[in-house]
């Protein structure tokens, strides 16, 4: 256990000294406050049509969950976070062990007598720390205004919560294409495409008008829209465990055949 923690600080202190991870936090929150000034300007402009409709979207469904990135967002907005992560989620960890192959200190490191699976789980805790606070000051904007609002907390967890696991569930992905790849740049391009691929694989099943096949409960955005929604079940959170599992077994897998082999 403290091989994990000694991992995860010394990615996290890398993570920090860097200033990719800097410049992205600093853009895609900028481009979120703006999201969040549009939400709510549109909100506040149409508060008195709003008030007149019994049951009608209030703060949570027009600027909380939106700020988020949800299919209900009209408009030409800029992204909400959940796009946003499906482009910065692999920068962030395209580094964390192709980086490592490419410069020689993977072999360094497996020298020092830690465990791949040490290796794995440290890193992806750093990963995970830095993308939950970038979540955490996503989710303060909408927060700022809850004391002079009607905020649905029940709903506004679930999609906070459904969030944190596609980051979860991203993060984890970036770090198994990390450590199949032999160079940063490979890496986030493999994490972008599958990242993608989960979004968009019940696009044709929904064409088709199935609605409960296999591509359906393959898609990461059936069970993020779910989430979206208020609608918290198991099953979709065990779908982003396993993934979560599934990802970080590879890259376990991978660093174990390359010590073997080493």
């Amino acid at each position: 256990m403290s091989s994990i923690f000694s991992v995860a600080r010394l990615e996290l202190r890398r993570l920090l000294v860097r200033p990719l991870a800097w410049v992205l936090a600093a853009l895609s929150l900028a481009q979120l406050a703006w999201r969040f000034v549009l939400l709510l300007g549109s909100f506040l402009d149409n508060q008195v049509k709003l008030a007149g409709m019994p049951g009608g979207p209030g703060y949570t469904d027009l600027v909380g969950v939106p700020l988020l990135g949800s299919t209900l967002t009209m408009g030409m907005l800029p992204f909400g976070l959940t796009e946003l992560a499906l482009l910065i989620v692999p920068l962030i960890t395209m580094s964390t062990l192709a980086g490592d192959r490419a410069n020689g200190t993977l072999p360094l490191l497996s020298a020092t007598g830690t465990s791949p699976s040490a290796i794995v789980l440290g890193k992806y805790l750093a990963v995970l720390l830095w993308l939950m606070a970038w979540l955490a000051l996503t989710v303060a904007m909408p927060l700022s205004l809850a004391h002079g609002t009607h905020l649905d907390w029940g709903k506004f967890g679930a999609a906070v919560l459904g969030l944190a696991l596609t980051l979860a569930a991203l993060g984890a992905i970036g770090i198994a294409c990390s450590s199949f790849a032999s160079l940063p740049a490979v890496a986030a391009t493999a994490s972008l495409m599958l990242g993608l691929a989960l979004f968009t694989a019940n696009l044709a099943a929904q064409k088709a008008g199935i609605g409960n096949g296999f591509w359906n409960w393959l898609s990461l955005s059936t069970h993020l829209e779910a989430l979206l929604r208020g609608l918290v079940s198991s099953a979709d959170v065990i779908w982003f465990l396993l993934v979560i599992a599934l990802a970080l077994a590879l890259a376990v897998r991978r660093l174990s055949t390359d010590k073997e082999r080493g």
